[in-house]
């Protein structure tokens, strides 16, 4: 067992409002765990929580991943960047020579079929291409760890389609662990190992065909 983020008994609360109450989950290296649930239930906290981006009011967060990847809703490019100079961002980050970023950056956007709008700024860019980019951004580091929230919001259902299948490959590709947050059961990628369904009445694991599992966590 190698754990790549664990949370125990975690809380987080917004001005005297419970979000997040007793949570515990453990996820495992290379497994997909999709949150489900409507909006404003702790979702998008939860995936804050696991990347340290913020603290919980009760419990705590163990990370023992390195490298993560981070898909927003938007795809939250820098403008006065193009699309290669976007992917090379979080590789320079970590250190790596600018020749050796921008050469991992161009095959990251070969393989998603962006070679030829590497030079492009993104507002040169579809709001597909530009979806493509932010996930090209967050493979290109070989996380360890995934964080994608709701990353097909405001695409139209073909264009979804294909996005999804696209994070399907790359998350089979990859063996990252992934945290995948959505409202749509349909966007849960194919691989998924497990579900947990955040409700009003509490927080249940489920397996991804929607058979009951295991485990039962309060939620506040």
């Amino acid at each position: 067992m190698n754990p790549v983020v664990v949370f125990s008994g975690v809380g987080k609360r917004y001005r005297g409002r419970a979000v997040l109450s007793g949570l515990d989950l453990t996820l495992e290296a290379g497994e997909i765990l999709a949150i489900l649930g409507p909006s404003g239930i702790g979702k998008s906290t939860l995936l804050r929580l696991a990347a340290r981006l913020e603290r919980p009011s009760q419990g705590a967060v163990t990370l023992a991943a390195r490298r993560l990847g981070f898909v927003f809703q938007e795809p939250r490019l820098l403008p006065w960047r193009t699309a290669l100079e976007n992917v090379a961002l979080p590789l320079l980050a970590q250190g790596i020579p600018p020749r050796a970023a921008r050469e991992r950056a161009a095959a990251m956007l070969a393989r998603l079929e962006l070679a030829a709008f590497a030079q492009a700024s993104p507002d040169t860019l579809s709001g597909g291409m530009r979806q493509r980019v932010s996930l090209a951004r967050a493979f290109v580091v070989e996380p360890e760890l995934l964080l994608l929230d709701e990353p097909f919001t405001g695409l139209d259902p073909e264009l979804r389609r294909a996005i999804r299948c696209t994070l399907n490959a790359l998350l089979a590709a990859s063996g990252a662990a992934a945290l995948h947050v959505t409202h749509d059961i349909e966007d849960i990628p194919a691989a998924t190992n497990r579900l947990l369904r955040l409700t009003a009445l509490g927080a249940h694991f489920e397996l991804p065909r929607m058979e009951p599992a295991s485990g039962v966590v309060s939620h506040g």
